[in-house]
């Protein structure tokens, strides 16, 4: 606690020169001090609207780092002038042991009656951050009734234009050309009886079809633009076809004229892969052109759904090195498959469009076996070093230290250079020790970053505690234990790589 300083922030916006200036915010703030040492943070020509000033981060990236003891503000309007935002500063304050004292309001969190002013800030901006989203969630709805590109990247096969409904400026779809092309052709193959998702997958993936991110084609990708009417060159059959599947309908019957796309909202009820329905979803006509005839994008949607194939994401219930276990080759997720009474691991790229050659035969329980054996090794290992944590072993830490203790020593110098030192030298060193101030501020907060991601001496003990009774455990904490002390595990048929955190 020693090693902490106290904060006074101020703050004045360039278009209110007329309210107190930041020279008088600190002289106030100085009495609550009393005397003492402090730090400046000071915003000159910025709002109080947000919390978006320089400064005003940096006192918070100091916070977070636990270098600042307590915060003095001339007002409360100098943090923020929204609630919603101060309340926000009084959490970090709460988390990090900060006192908050405003020396006009006589705000003060260490005393009863400041605390009790805390709570009665924090329920006002309970009660607006759920206004807002009340407010956000009707905009949203009434906005999507009304045909507006609700944000997000374009779909596979268009891009976006500005565009004006109603007086309102949003956007509209447009189509893209090149990737168009491949839309057509994903209906068109798929249309066709002899081709699958996967037939269809590792075909557009030897065209060097890619997505928009730049990656493979996969049969979930396929799955996804399949369903979804934002392709469909909507008429009265389309219309129909929702509506017999339960589906809200908002535009008119009569202009579903086989022009348009449409937008597909699902509800929070939808039942959609349990019953094969499209109950509680809403469909708005959509004022961009759709790329595929009615005809064929029914009869592809009508194929999906009458596949039993395709099941979305599930909970990984077959082994507990579900979402760590990586192929050697792509780098993708293995997944578990079953073949002739065994489990195995294979690769999703390649069952998905043969773009990897795959893992080779790697069978499930002798993988995890190995990694259990490995995991019991490595955990040995690291506790029978010297005693010491870990944050020694790191040697970007130790040297982050070094150099912090360094800066340490060289203000030391400085200060006691300074007794009968002339004023030319007194106004250099007080540069320098400015200078040295900040790098070694820097230093903490960068200390305090590496020793986050250090793992706790209590995970360690009860992840041993789990390896010890392996057999015993859940599946849930079997998946603990391999998160505690694992990031990757890269695997082929002819070796194994694990990616440790310790």
């Amino acid at each position: 606690m020693s090693d902490k300083i106290d904060a006074v922030y101020a703050r004045q916006s360039i278009d209110k020169a007329e309210s107190i200036s930041i020279e008088s915010q600190i002289e106030r703030c100085k009495h609550e001090l009393l005397g003492g040492d402090f730090q400046e943070y000071i915003d000159k020509g910025f709002s109080g609207k947000n919390t978006d000033r320089p400064q005003f981060q940096q006192l918070v990236r100091d916070i977070e780092a636990g270098l600042i003891a307590r915060v003095v503000v001339y007002k409360l309007d100098r943090i923020s002038r929204s609630i919603l935002d101060f309340s926000t500063m009084m959490e970090l304050f709460r988390k990090h042991n900060v006192e908050f004292v405003s020396s006009t309001e006589k705000f003060d969190t260490s005393t009863p009656m400041g605390r009790c002013m805390l709570n009665i800030c924090i329920t006002f901006a309970q009660l607006e951050r759920e206004t807002i989203q009340q407010r956000v969630t009707d905009a949203y709805h009434s906005r999507c009734l009304r045909g507006f590109k609700m944000g997000g990247a374009a779909p596979y096969g268009y891009k976006t234009e500005p565009y004006t409904i109603g007086g309102i400026r949003t956007k509209r779809l447009v189509p893209e050309p090149a990737q168009a092309y491949y839309v057509r052709r994903i209906f068109e193959l798929y249309a066709d009886p002899r081709y699958s998702l996967r037939d269809i997958a590792a075909k557009l993936t030897k065209e060097k079809m890619r997505t928009c991110r730049g990656k493979t084609i996969t049969k979930t990708t396929l799955n996804t633009m399949l369903r979804n009417p934002v392709y469909v060159m909507a008429d009265r059959e389309v219309y129909e076809f929702f509506e017999s599947q339960g589906t809200e309908i908002v535009s008119d019957e009569a202009d579903f004229i086989g022009t348009n796309g449409c937008y597909y909202y699902k509800g929070r009820n939808n039942t959609e892969g349990k019953h094969k329905t499209l109950e509680g979803n809403t469909l708005v006509l959509a004022p961009h052109e759709g790329l595929i005839s009615s005809e064929l994008w029914l009869k592809c949607r009508k194929k999906l759904l009458a596949s039993a194939s395709y099941q979305p994401a599930r909970k990984a219930k077959n082994s507990w090195l579900a979402g760590k276990i990586k192929c050697g080759r792509c780098g993708y997720a293995l997944m578990a498959s079953h073949a002739n009474g065994s489990r195995y691991f294979r690769c999703t790229i390649h069952a998905a469009n043969n773009s990897c050659s795959g893992c080779g035969t790697i069978k499930m329980r002798d993988l995890e076996a190995f990694v259990y054996g490995e995991m019991v090794k490595k955990l040995e290992e690291f506790m029978a070093l010297q005693i010491g944590s870990q944050a020694e072993t790191d040697p970007e830490l130790t040297e982050k230290k070094a150099a912090l203790a360094s800066v340490e020593a060289e203000i030391e110098n400085l200060i006691d250079s300074l007794t009968d030192a002339s004023p030319s030298l007194i106004a250099y060193a007080n540069r320098k020790i400015e200078e040295l101030d900040s790098r070694k501020q820097e230093l903490k907060r960068e200390i305090g970053a590496l020793t986050l991601d250090l793992v706790p001496p209590e995970r360690i003990e009860t992840i041993s505690g789990w390896l010890d009774d392996w057999e015993n455990i859940s599946f849930e904490d079997k998946q603990q234990a391999l998160d505690g002390i694992v990031t990757r595990i890269k695997a082929v048929k002819e070796h194994v790589v694990i990616e440790w955190k310790i």
